[in-house]
């Protein structure tokens, strides 16, 4: 792990122009509130700065795990459920609305499972995570990230109302030929 004189004012300004966009993206998909969301990436910045010596090679999802920690604070010392963002209603396409429509429903299915369903789909699927990354961010093996989002997939198709994916069919067994021969299988 490198040392603070390597992370100086140089580092950290890399640090911050090449994820200060994502970590605000980060927040607002949770919050919905743009300045909010700016205060958040703030927080995370100063706890990176403070915490330099331990950030690791992979930024982005050690940033997103402290986003994650400073909204579930802010969120307990609140004593309230994260605010979702509403739907966008400037589209003007009729392929547009129908998306919108979508991004609606999808919405609302994600607001009917766990708060740790939902932080596994949106980081893997909203911030674009891979399944190793987003197991940092929520402190488990890659194991048991796959298994977690492989349940949660599952569970937002139900919530979606979208057919369960069908049973793999097994071939029936053969059946019995007698004939003036004797039994034989066919």
């Amino acid at each position: 792990m490198p040392g603070l004189r390597e992370r100086g004012e140089g580092w950290f300004t890399a640090l911050y122009c090449a994820h200060y966009a994502p970590v605000v993206r980060y927040a607002l998909r949770r919050i919905g509130d743009p300045g909010a969301a700016a205060e958040v990436a703030q927080d995370v910045f100063v706890v990176a700065w403070r915490r330099r010596a331990e950030v690791p090679d992979r930024q982005l999802p050690w940033l997103y795990g402290v986003a994650r920690r400073l909204l579930a604070n802010h969120w307990r010392a609140r004593q309230a459920a994260p605010v979702h963002i509403g739907e966008e209603r400037l589209l003007v396409t009729a392929d547009e609305h129908a998306a919108a429509d979508r991004l609606a429903d999808v919405r609302r299915a994600l607001a009917t499972l766990s708060d740790a369903d939902q932080e596994l789909l949106r980081l893997v699927g909203w911030e674009e995570l891979s399944l190793a990354e987003a197991a940092a961010v929520l402190g488990c093996s890659r194991a048991a990230a796959a298994v977690r989002l492989h349940r949660a997939r599952g569970r937002l198709s139900r919530a979606l109302g979208a057919p369960p994916t069908p049973a793999p069919r097994v071939p029936a067994p053969k059946q019995l030929n007698t004939t003036a021969e004797g039994n034989r299988h066919v």
